[in-house]
């Protein structure tokens, strides 16, 4: 009798670990197919669309932006210490523009066994723009910057939550529309939020 409970709970450990890989590649499977439909649908947008960042007479040239390779990896679920008396600062753009940005609070995640901190930030101007309550600003630099990736450093949206946690999904990072069009003005990363460590996620630099 217990030869056969251990053979049957055996057997139990082995299907459950069986289905929860299946369920870890079908999410992981979904999850690359949304980040290739989504850099889709950009270049589609940045080929035709009239709010596109490509001036008019490049769009015909267009074909594309340059991508790292989608890696799960790279998408952290990170520890959000929001600052009870947040600083408000002038951001240095690449312009003489200088925005109004909330020094909202500090991500602390793991990556590759190493820990790293990066401030987050919140525009004022967007902050009391309907669809943009909950919206936090990630601008950081790291060791692809200048190389692989903009030597200005790129952007990442997230989602302010409830949780004390906040999504920060580095195959989503961004260049500033200013790489591809120079009438535009964009923030630059604080030196603060330099990774010393390569991202290779997210978008490369653009080859004009």
């Amino acid at each position: 009798m217990k030869v056969k409970l251990f053979h049957t709970l055996t057997l139990c450990t082995i299907l459950s670990t069986l289905f929860a890989s299946g369920q870890d590649f079908s999410s992981k499977k979904k999850y690359l197919a949304a980040i290739r439909e989504e850099r889709a649908e950009k270049d589609i947008e940045f080929a035709t669309s009239d709010k596109s960042p490509i001036a008019p007479a490049d769009r015909a040239a267009f074909s594309g932006l340059n991508y790292f390779k989608p890696n799960p990896s790279y998408k952290i679920i990170a520890k959000l210490e929001i600052y009870n008396n947040p600083d408000t600062i002038k951001m240095i753009t690449t312009t003489d523009r200088r925005p109004f940005y909330l020094v909202f609070g500090e991500a602390q995640f793991k990556l590759k066994n190493t820990d790293y901190r990066l401030t987050i930030f919140r525009n004022i101007d967007l902050m009391v723009k309907p669809g943009y309550e909950n919206y936090l600003f990630l601008p950081f630099t790291d060791l692809t910057s200048g190389a692989a990736s903009y030597g200005g450093g790129r952007y990442v949206d997230l989602e302010l939550k409830n949780d004390g946690m906040v999504e920060i999904d580095f195959n989503r990072a961004y260049n500033p529309y200013c790489v591809y069009n120079k009438k535009y003005s964009c923030p630059i990363p604080p030196e603060g939020n330099f990774l010393n460590t390569a991202i290779k996620a997210g978008e490369k630099n653009f080859v004009h």
